[in-house]
């Protein structure tokens, strides 16, 4: 009988040494992957091994991978014998332009041609490139670049009745919006834009390099415009949350003074914008690039050749997406009808009673010149 079982064993591992005999000729190596995805439908981007009820970006990619003959199906099973790192673990919903993955695979002929025929056309590998061994695409990343695209009347005012298709952004709010965004520049406590964080988390304090909305455009009828954020790391539902706050304030449901206060120590009820406008548009390896990127044996990581493949990405699977679930689930106006819930005023009032924290946050905010815009 222990023969019998031996046997069996002896065979099950011969079948796996024969599919990786199959790829012994391409070499095993360290390699990133430059990955476009649009999220509807899909729980994020993580996999979450065993559970088969929420699917995920990567159950796609890893399936992809075994299929082509990349990786061995044990590597599928268990993501740390591929060294398996993605750079940013996008929410449910959330799409991607330039996410990069980073994992050890075979060499074999045509290796993008064959994953993205086994990839559902809203998945594409865009590019591919050799790193170093030690390489991981999270703790290498310097930083991240997202961007969010909402329809323009999220900023239109909550006295003002408004037609949906009909509203056009006028410079002025615009303007207005600019200069709240612009108050997320530097470092501050974000505690008050994530679950489960306190405020004395040191984890908790992030920086943002750029936050900015561009100029507006129509789409089928509709007018949109898009936020861009760079920052060296984000929270769950932290960017989200920045989003939701700003048109909170521009909508007239909060104070000016709402944003500095929820930098303090103070628990602040933030609201959460939808997760369908967020793409994450690009990550960013200055360090890496500085000190591998020309040392004859790895390139940079930057991906200008790619960037026309990204571009057509965007305009045929996340822009559409994004516009058409706007229009037929109204993911944002029926968000902006739960803003009414949120208790803006009571957090205000304790702000007066509790100078110690205000000047707290006021400290902090010295640094990049956005000082107390209160009502």
């Amino acid at each position: 009988e222990e023969n019998g079982h031996q046997n069996k064993r002896l065979k099950s591992d011969a079948d796996e040494e024969d599919a990786e005999d199959q790829n012994k000729k391409s070499p095993k190596r360290k390699i990133v992957l430059l990955m476009a995805y649009s999220g509807k439908g899909y729980h994020g981007m993580q996999r979450n091994v065993g559970s088969s009820q929420f699917k995920t970006i990567e159950d796609d990619l890893v399936s992809a991978l075994v299929q082509s003959g990349c990786i061995p199906k044990n590597h599928g099973e268990d993501m740390k014998k591929m060294s398996f790192q993605r750079c940013a673990r996008t929410d449910k919903g959330v799409s991607a332009a330039g996410q990069i993955v980073s994992l050890k695979v075979r060499l074999i002929d045509d290796i993008l041609e064959k994953i993205n025929n086994h990839l559902p056309s809203h998945i594409r590998i865009l590019g591919l490139k050799r790193v170093t061994g030690g390489f991981n695409s999270k703790n290498k990343c310097d930083a991240r670049t997202y961007s969010y695209m909402l329809p323009t009347f999220a900023f239109a005012h909550k006295d003002h009745e408004v037609q949906e298709e009909l509203f056009r952004l006028d410079r002025e709010t615009l303007e207005r919006v600019n200069k709240l965004l612009a108050c997320y520049k530097g470092t501050h406590n974000f505690h008050n834009f994530t679950s489960q964080k306190g405020p004395r988390d040191p984890s908790a304090k992030r920086y943002i390099m750029e936050m900015y909305c561009g100029e507006p455009f129509v789409r089928e009828n509709m007018e949109f415009a898009v936020i861009q954020v760079k920052g060296q790391s984000f929270m769950m539902h932290q960017i989200r949350k920045m989003i939701g706050l700003v048109i909170a304030i521009v909508k007239g449901y909060a104070a000016e003074s709402i944003m500095e206060l929820s930098w303090g120590e103070e628990k602040v009820d933030v609201p959460k914008a939808p997760g369908l406008g967020l793409v994450l548009e690009k990550v960013h390896f200055e360090k890496y690039n500085r000190r591998f990127g020309n040392d004859g044996l790895h390139e940079p990581l930057e991906w200008t050749e790619e960037e026309e493949k990204i571009a057509v990405f965007k305009e045929q699977y996340i822009y559409p997406t994004i516009i058409n679930t706007e229009r037929e689930e109204k993911s944002m106006a029926n968000w902006l009808n739960t803003l009414p819930i949120h208790d803006f005023n009571s957090t205000a009032v304790e702000m007066q009673t509790n100078n110690k924290i205000s000047k707290k946050s006021s400290d902090l905010e010295a640094s990049d010149g956005c000082g107390d815009d209160s009502d």
